[in-house]
């Protein structure tokens, strides 16, 4: 069985965020501590458990961006993966999920991967679409948010549960190939051992343009970034103490805090 699973490098969770004006895009030369995303940590983690109940698996790991991100791609095989590879963008600025989702496609079309996985979003971005983006490329099925994966013994299809509003979950089966983003809690993703992090630093990462191959272009336009509004909006309640509190009730019920019975 071989299984692809994407991993992005973002800012360390502390790390303060400076908008570069000049560019329009996050002043990425400000922050100095960058890790693997969390989640994808956990998607790692996903494939190296098929791996240990399948006989036969392989993994490959995947990154798209500039040279530094080869460290997450190093990370993941250092937890036990078998191969990395990484697209590399010429600049460090906003590449769409779609642009990411189009070079991983391409890099991966002829590779006979039977699963793909990825996290279910990003912590810097929080869109989680290059996941559904790269099923839709290949035309797979797939699913988000999976809490819990189970492939068949025949390996020609995989059970998953996803987590969906108010605590449920939806049960599904898809056909292999799919691709499957993985939500936090699943597992706990396991530290790099020594041998595999030695390993992985001296093993060659397969390298590729993002511009060479996939010749993109892009299907959106980054129009502007901004710091978040900050507002504190309050409202000083005057009267008796009644007024007072017949005043905060009724704006509790308009704010949908607070239902009458």
């Amino acid at each position: 069985m071989n299984i692809l699973v994407c991993v992005k490098q973002v800012p360390e969770s502390e790390t303060p965020i400076y908008i570069d004006d000049t560019r329009g895009w996050i002043d990425r030369e400000a922050i100095t501590d960058f890790k693997m995303n969390r989640l994808d940590e956990y998607a790692v983690e996903e494939a190296l458990l098929i791996k240990e109940s399948i006989a036969n698996t392989r993994i490959d790991i995947i990154t798209v961006g500039p040279d530094r991100c080869d460290e997450v791609v190093r990370r993941a095989i250092g937890m036990g993966a078998d191969s990395g590879a990484h697209i590399q963008s010429a600049s460090d600025g906003y590449q769409s999920p779609w642009e990411v989702a189009a070079a991983i496609a391409n890099f991966a079309h002829d590779k006979n991967y039977n699963l793909i996985l990825t996290g279910a979003m990003s912590e810097d971005s929080m869109q989680g679409q290059v996941g559904p983006m790269l099923a839709a490329h290949f035309d797979w099925p797939w699913a988000t948010s999976v809490i819990f994966e189970k492939v068949a013994s025949d390996r020609k299809v995989i059970y998953v549960e996803r987590e969906i509003e108010g605590g449920h979950r939806d049960s599904l089966e898809l056909n292999l190939p799919a691709v499957v983003t993985i939500q936090s809690g699943i597992n706990s993703p396991r530290w790099p051992s020594l041998s595999n992090l030695l390993r992985a630093n001296s093993q060659e990462l397969e390298t590729v343009s993002i511009n060479e191959p996939a010749k993109l272009q892009p299907k959106e336009f980054l129009a502007q970034v901004t710091y978040p509004q900050k507002s504190r909006d309050g409202v000083v309640l005057a009267g008796s103490l009644g007024d007072k509190a017949k005043r905060l009730l009724t704006i509790l019920g308009e704010k949908s805090l607070l239902h009458p019975k």
